[in-house]
Parts: C-alpha cells; structure tokens; sequence
C-alpha cells in the first residue's frame, strides 16, 4: 500500500515544479519588459539631449558668424557691390534657422530691440533707424537690433 501513495505524490510535486518553473519564467518576462522599458526611456532621453546639444552647437556657430554678416552689411551700404555675396551668406544661414529682426515700420519690443538714441517725434515707441540688424535663430533671439526710437514730448525728463 505505501506503493500507490508514492506514485501519487510524483505527479503533485511535477505540479509544484511546472508552477515554480512557470513563476519564475513570468518573473524573467516581467523583468525583461522593465529593462526593455528603460532602455527605450535611455534612448529617447539620449536623442533629446543630442538634440540639444546641436542646437547648442548651432547657436554658438550662428553667433560666430554675425560679425561676418555686419560686415558684408556694411559693405552692401557702401555699394562695394558684395550684395550677392552678402544674400547668399544669408541664405545659407537662413536655412540654418537664422532670421533677421525686422524693424522697418514697427514699434519697439525689448524682447528684440534694444533703443541705444531716442529722437521727439509724434509717437512713443516707433522705430526710426536701425543701427545694428538683431537676429533671432530657431525662435529665439541671438542678438537685439540697436535702434533709434521716437519719444513723444520732452525727451531730457
């Protein structure tokens, strides 16, 4: 009779270890899908500080460059004839996200202006000469443009 009641016990404890085999494989599982999971949050963090970093890179290259553009800006004023030279320049750093602060006709913005002379006029605020381009790259200003602006009434206080 002790026989029969071994044979018994062979298959529960098979059971018992197809069930632990079958925990553990789920645990391996789970672990592999959480390192799946940070490894792709690494990833997606690396990319964006890649991204930073270039645009980083860009906007010290741009800044560099601003001299240069002065230059052939002045020179353009001149009529030295490098105003084909000049507009390829810019349309090179154009296509880098480089943009020109427009201040023809506009009101001033100390967010992109900087008012270096003030001069009566009728109105407060407005823009009567550009001294020095400002430039904005990818959305954020690199440089003010320098700028005379009208004051309305006494202008020595």
């Amino acid at each position: 009779m002790d026989e029969p009641k071994t044979e018994v016990e062979q298959p529960s404890e098979k059971n018992d270890e197809f069930t632990e085999m079958k925990k553990l494989a789920e645990e391996r599982l789970s672990q592999i899908k959480y390192l799946q999971a940070d490894f792709d949050n690494y990833r997606k963090h690396f990319e964006k500080e890649r991204k930073a970093i270039i645009a980083l890179a860009n906007e010290e290259l741009m800044f560099s460059m601003l001299p240069v553009l002065d230059a052939f800006d002045a020179a353009a004023k001149a009529g030295q004839g490098a105003e084909a030279l000049h507009k390829k320049l810019l349309s090179v750093l154009e296509k880098h996200g480089l943009i020109a602060i427009d201040t023809q006709g506009r009101r001033f913005n100390p967010a992109h202006h900087e008012a270096l002379v003030s001069e009566k006029g009728d109105e407060d605020g407005v823009i009567l000469e550009e001294f020095q381009k400002g430039y904005m790259l990818n959305g954020k200003v690199l440089r003010t443009s320098k700028v005379k602006i009208s004051m309305k009434g006494d202008i020595n206080g």
